[in-house]
């Protein structure tokens, strides 16, 4: 049958395929390699049934086997699968072993062409993603660039300054300087939104707009320091827009609503304050329940707001037009070139005196007189203001003398020609008095505020006006953070983005050259419109009626504060779910259905600090803080993905350069210092503490953010650099290899080999902590991630910065080898090794831990590298125990390169050594000066700036005592013992292989473990093991090469061969070794009994393999009585220098 199926390539509709019955492969005389495969599993037991929609790609596909169907999953780890043969397929037989890591590109199309972009969290989206679980079916997002992006970014952009602030900055500024400061901010905005739109066109971004973006560019630390920046510019938003609603509220809708009253102009501002604060918390409240009960509420009103907004931006254009015709009658009362404010004139006069009849009686009594005469002069409310009496007689101001009472047009019109007097600034102190254009009265005293002026009410500055402007050119995230809901985020983000800031932009610019053409300077001076009835200034020029504007500005504000609430929330549940910032875990928590009950919460506990402070002037610096710091990294993001080439940054929009994320990272930097320097410095205290606090509390991911690419891009340049040449010796430090042991359990044997290299480091320099794991890799890949996970964990513990190196090899000996010769990369390459004695070697009969120490010690002698070898490495102290009071003890019998002097030093800088003070010893010969001596190394050590106190001592030479030559004998009939009881099991090992394949005896001799290679036992190389460093007859040695390898295995075992044993003689050169080695070993004992560290020259082992055992005898009895010893073996260079 297989040999007969033809393959053709034709498309396959749903219609097109055979009853699905389930027994579909006998039916099918061919397979079908369709180009949209429509087949989709059934989720219930009935059967195969087919898609309705045959052009819609689904998650699985149908495989025709041997008599069967077979329906297999397109997601990769698919934990679902039946079984192996899910992925087979005749063309692909080759690959059919590797379908379950390595899926068909078929599959892979499929599962990328079904990824439906559903709103959900960051964290969702990944694990969904690496997982390959299933997501649930819902309807295809389909909102396109007009109604996703461009008019929630309208919304939220256009807002309270714009209705409250605008024309108040305009009129202080002046014409040119409120160009320039909008001019700035779009900028700004624009800059940023190109960045941005790079960003979110670089893949496919899910719900979480500008943090996950960030976060996945920057890295975690970066993500969640301006992803909380971001959130609480987003919270104080939310209490700005509140602060604002409730200011046109009790300022021009209801000024009668107002709770707190004072009785003088004192106590007006505090008032106001208190009002603000109470009902500002009202509304709070109320929003917040709003949210709480469910956003779509929010979400349905969001259209009406926007209505809201659009209609009062049009009525201000209109009235603008309509001005040029027929300007609206908003009349002001000027006295001298000072507004007075029309709220506290009680009788609406502005006039100092006025003429009032007679009463008619009075009239027909003295009808002789002329009726101007009978007229009587009163004086005005305005005069009761700025005279102590009512009375003309009265005592008055003397401006008010000096000047007189003028009436001018608040709104002279588009075509009076008014922004010649208004294009320059006119910059005021707290408390001064609002003055018609440039020409300031002569007096400019000291002003009581009892007067019914309209006085500034902060110190104005072109910064002061930056900060307080910014915020109404926020809120160009709002199309990014709905990219889950459109339809092609990657082309409606830009476009839409952009052109809704083009839009606003063109609106503030705009909105500037109207204001300061149609409105009189000083009534645009006056932020509450005191001097205008207290009409909102900006409501005086809108048409058909200034109510238009009130009741549009109101209700578009509270729209913002719901949008600000809702967002927030979801903000901060976004980061609490990513588990970056520990403590912040419990506000990814919410109600069933996915709320964030706890992040509103929070969010409603900061919006009251906001409202507190209760004054709008003073909250929109704080969040343009914050945006501003969100917008720097955005751009700062984009520069370096640009700037170092990530592989995968190919966004789609093209229209960005990094020159322009550079001005635009500039010109956040520059608007945050300019707007308000300490406020800037605390934005950036906070984003500092939360990205240190991320750095070493928060959870390990790796996003492949750029950041790592730039510290790749600076590891390679370092390492460049450091390839130039050796380092010099006033450089040198110990770059540490250690080398540590697991057991049978993947437990380390000595966790304190790490405890002294971390003393030794105190955290500076490179260390690698490296283990070998004998077996195949191929099998064994397992236990090496395991036991590197083990030494990670170990290394936390210990706080041991550095690297983990496992090697998987047949030989542990030629492993540790390897690691000594490969570890490092380029100039970061250890220069010392550490690594433990071989406890208990005596005792053990397989020589292998002891031939491998040595082997060790002669890898690390020929590539030149320092070897530090602690003795009773158990009993050296943990970092949990500091030494109170004692000696480290450098016992210096050989120079090699200083290390005996740098290392005492090293370890002092440790708490654990700090207080233990440092005592040299070296050995004099008879030949030498032993005073002259102690004089040199003084010196040595003052020109080394090391304190050391200084001991020569002296040894004598001296007949080998019969101690010395029982030892040796000892050493040498041990080691020739242990020697032919290694002899017999081998032979007896193999004698019986021999019994089971006579052809495998070259195969055991050429092939074999590590310790068979090392020990006496293969055939003829038993005589080379056989010459020792022994004296010997001549006799005993032909018979020992005459007897058979049966009489050699029972030689230990016989009388005559442990008499043969006892006659050895030993040889004069390990005496003469051993007698120094006793020497040394007295000397040392009786001066440094009670040192807390003892440091010595590790002697080299001899050339000739055969005397190992005997060395590592020799270096027993060197430290023999000795409780804490670091053997020390230099690597053949200068490390310490006397010169600077």
């Amino acid at each position: 049958m297989a040999s007969s199926v033809r393959f053709t390539v034709t498309p396959t509709r749903a219609e097109d395929l055979p009853d699905t019955s389930p027994d579909i492969s006998s039916r099918s005389s061919r397979v079908r390699f369709g180009s949209r495969e429509s087949v989709n599993r059934s989720e219930t037991s009935a059967g195969v049934t087919t898609s309705a929609g045959a052009d819609t790609p689904e998650r699985s596909h149908l495989e025709h086997g041997d008599g069967g169907v077979k329906l297999s999953s397109a997601y990769i780890n698919n934990s679902h699968a039946i079984d192996d043969d899910d992925f087979y397929d005749r063309n692909l037989a080759l690959f059919e072993e590797e379908m379950d890591t390595r899926p068909k590109v078929s599959s892979l199309l499929n599962r990328l062409a079904n990824y439906t972009n559903l709103m959900q969290g960051a964290k969702e989206h990944e694990e969904a993603e690496s997982i390959g679980e299933k997501r649930k079916s819902s309807k295809s997002p389909q909102m396109g660039t007009f109604m996703g992006v461009y008019l929630p970014c309208l919304q939220n952009i256009f807002g309270v300054i714009l209705f409250l602030r605008l024309t108040w900055v305009v009129g202080t500024a002046g014409v040119l300087q409120a160009l320039c400061i909008v001019f700035i901010c779009c900028c700004c905005t624009l800059l940023t939104a190109i960045s941005m739109s790079a960003i979110a066109t670089n893949g496919v971004v899910p719900a979480g707009g500008s943090y996950f973006m960030i976060s996945r560019s920057l890295g975690p630390e970066f993500g969640g320091a301006v992803g909380s920046c971001f959130y609480l510019g987003t919270t104080f938003a939310g209490s700005m827009y509140i602060l604002g609603a409730i200011e046109i509220l009790l300022m021009y809708i209801a000024p009668s609503a107002a709770i707190f009253v004072s009785d003088g102009p004192d106590g007006e501002a505090g008032a106001m304050l208190n009002n603000m604060r109470l009902y500002g918390s009202l509304f709070l409240l109320l929003m917040c329940l709003l949210v709480f009960v469910g956003v779509k509420y929010v979400n349905k009103l969001a259209s009406v707001f926007l209505a809201c907004v659009i209609v009062s931006i049009l009525s201000i254009y209109t009235g603008a037009l309509v001005s040029a015709f027929s300007p609206p009658s908003f009349p002001v009362c000027m006295l001298g070139n000072r507004s007075l404010s029309q709220h506290e004139l009680k009788d609406g006069l502005c006039v100092k005196t006025l003429l009032v009849p007679p009463p008619p009686e009075a009239a027909n009594a003295s009808e002789s007189f002329n009726s101007t005469d009978t007229a009587q002069e009163t004086t005005s409310d305005l005069w009761r203001h700025f005279c102590n009496s009512s009375e003309l007689s009265a005592v008055c101001d003397d401006y008010f003398l000096h000047n007189n009472v003028t009436q001018i047009q608040g709104i002279p019109g588009l075509s009076s020609g008014v922004i010649a007097d208004n294009i320059w600034s006119s910059y005021s102190a707290k408390g001064d008095v609002l003055e018609r254009g440039s020409h300031h009265s002569s007096h400019r005293d000291a002003v009581s505020n009892h007067f019914p002026y309209v006085f500034a009410d902060i110190t104005t500055s072109f910064t002061l006006l930056i900060g307080i402007f910014f915020p109404s050119v926020t809120g160009i995230m709002a199309g990014s953070n709905r990219s889950g809901d459109l339809k092609d985020a990657q082309r409606s983000i830009p476009i839409g983005t952009i052109l809704a800031i083009l839009t606003t932009s063109l609106v503030y610019l705009s909105c500037v050259l109207l204001f300061g053409s149609c409105v009189e300077g000083v009534v645009l001076r006056d932020k509450f419109g005191d001097s205008v009835k207290g009409n909102l200034v900006v409501g005086t020029l809108s048409w058909p009626s200034p109510w238009v504007i009130v009741i549009g500005s109101f209700f578009s504000t509270c729209g913002a504060g719901l949008q600000s609430l809702t967002g927030a929330p979801r903000l901060l549940q976004a980061i609490a779910k990513d588990n970056i910032i520990p403590f912040l875990r419990v506000f990814g928590h919410g109600k069933a259905n996915g709320e964030p009950t706890w992040a509103l919460l929070l969010t409603a506990v900061l919006a009251e600090l906001g409202i507190l402070i209760a004054s709008l002037d003073l909250v929109a610096p704080i969040l343009s803080m914050f945006f501003l710091m969100c917008y720097l990294f955005v751009n700062l993001a984009c520069a370096l993905q640009t700037l170092l080439r990530t592989p995968n940054w190919r966004p789609r929009f093209s229209y960005y350069h990094w020159t322009l994320s550079f001005l635009g990272m500039i010109i956040c930097l520059a608007l945050m210092f300019i707007s308000s320097w300490y406020y800037a410095i605390v934005a950036m205290v906070i984003a500092g503490m939360i990205y240190k606090y991320i750095e070493y509390h928060g959870a390990e991911k790796e996003w492949g953010d750029g950041i790592r690419g730039l510290s790749l891009s600076a590891a390679r340049f370092a390492l460049l650099r450091l390839e130039e040449g050796p380092p010099h010796t006033k450089n040198w430090r110990p770059q540490l290899l250690v080398l540590l042991k697991l057991d049978e359990d993947a437990h380390v044997k000595h966790p304190r080999l790490l405890t002294f290299a971390s003393q030794l480091k105190a955290g500076k320099g490179l260390t690698i902590v490296g283990t070998v794991i004998p077996g195949n890799f191929l099998q064994t890949y397992g236990e090496a991630l395991a036991a590197e996970q083990t030494l990670k964990h170990l290394m936390e513990k210990e706080r041991v910065k550095g690297f983990v190196q496992c090697i998987v090899t047949q030989k542990p000996r030629e492993g540790i080898s390897h690691m000594i010769q490969s570890s490092g990369l380029g100039g970061m390459r250890h220069n010392t090794v550490v690594m433990g004695w071989p406890d208990a070697w005596r005792q053990s009969e397989d020589p292998q831990s002891w031939k491998t120490f040595i082997n060790t010690v002669r890898v690390t002698t020929t590539a030149h590298l320092a070897l530090l070898v602690p003795k009773n490495i158990s009993l050296f102290p943990s970092n949990s125990e500091p030494c109170t009071e004692g000696f480290i003890d450098v016992w210096w019998i050989v120079h090699d390169g200083g290390m005996l002097m740098l290392l005492p030093f090293l370890l002092r800088q440790h708490k654990v050594w700090r207080k233990c003070s440092m005592r040299i010893f070296t050995v004099a010969q008879m030949e030498d000066n032993s005073i002259q001596m102690k004089k040199d190394l003084a010196t040595f050590l003052y020109h080394l700036r090391i304190d050391a106190y200084v001991e020569v001592v002296e040894m004598h030479d001296s007949d080998i005592s019969a101690y010395t030559y029982e030892r040796t004998l000892m050493m040498e009939q041990r080691s020739q013992m242990l020697r032919q009881m290694r002899l017999s099991k081998s032979d007896r090992e193999k004698e019986a292989q021999l019994v089971k394949d006579r052809n495998s005896m070259l195969r055991l001799t050429s092939i074999g473990s590590d310790e068979d290679e090392d020990t006496d036992g293969a055939g003829d190389r038993s005589a080379e093991y056989r010459r020792v460093h022994m004296t010997w007859t001549r006799d005993k040695a032909l018979q020992l090469r005459s007897n058979t390898h049966t009489h050699t295995a029972s030689a230990c075992s016989t009388p005559e061969g442990f008499r043969d044993m006892l006659n050895i003689r030993p040889d004069q050169s390990n005496v003469r070794r051993m007698h120094t080695a006793v020497k040394l070993n007295e000397v040392i004992v009786n001066k440094s009994h009670d040192a807390r560290l003892v440091l010595l020259n590790m002697p080299g082992p001899p050339k000739n393999p055969e005397g190992d055992e005997n060395y590592m005898e020799f270096l027993e009895v060197l430290t023999e009585g000795l409780e804490r010893v670091l053997l020390v073996r230099g690597g053949g260079s200068e490390v310490i220098t006397i010169y600077s």
